[in-house]
């Protein structure tokens, strides 16, 4: 089971994350309503200090082309989008993860699918809907929303994703994660995924 540590936004935080056992960091890039938005020049930074075998994931919420061509030219692993572009528009060395939340339908033009209706906000997920969409999705399929180490074994127990995605529920404020909150989920999940039951 795959675990991101998302809304990093230093590097200190990015090499915590990691040597806690994270198989993927996030960051978010051309999204300015978001209070972990990143420069470039941060986000190299970040990938830079993880160094290989960790998955460099960018986070973005455009609807512009050109953005997105600029989010592309920070070589990530996997670009996270919530907008529709075309799966042509990225390079196909780079995985494409789209965002979908409840109501929404489940694409197949992509190397995973988040489901995430909170966008860092911390709103739980819908545990009919992720089910769902594990069910139907031909896709990995990575849960996301309101997920912290209290909760998250329960999770992975009852939705079996592939993966779990956190970003607030490992925060002590918007951005600035919490050293110990990171090792205790990922605890958490490692401990769950080693007794649940065998998924559908």
């Amino acid at each position: 089971m795959r675990i991101k540590i998302c809304g990093i936004t230093t590097p200190e935080d990015a090499i915590a994350a990691v040597a806690a056992g994270a198989d993927a960091i996030g960051v978010i890039s051309c999204s300015p309503e978001s209070r972990r938005n990143l420069p470039d020049t941060r986000v190299r930074e970040i990938f830079s200090a993880v160094g290989a075998g960790v998955v460099r994931a960018i986070v973005t919420h455009t609807t512009d082309p050109d953005e997105l061509q600029a989010v592309c030219a920070l070589c990530p692993d996997e670009i996270q989008m919530s907008y529709p572009f075309p799966r042509s528009m990225v390079p196909s060395s780079i995985r494409v993860v789209r965002v979908i939340s409840p109501s929404m339908p489940v694409p197949d033009d992509c190397d995973g699918v988040i489901v995430d209706a909170s966008m860092g906000k911390g709103k739980r997920y819908d545990p009919a809907y992720s089910v769902s969409v594990r069910k139907r999705a031909k896709v990995p399929v990575y849960l996301a929303g309101g997920l912290t180490p209290e909760n998250v074994s329960e999770a992975v127990r009852s939705i079996c994703p592939d993966g779990v995605d956190v970003a607030t529920g490992v925060e002590v404020s918007p951005g600035v994660k919490d050293h110990i909150k990171i090792r205790a989920f990922i605890r958490a999940v490692r401990d769950a995924e080693a007794s649940r039951k065998k998924c559908e």
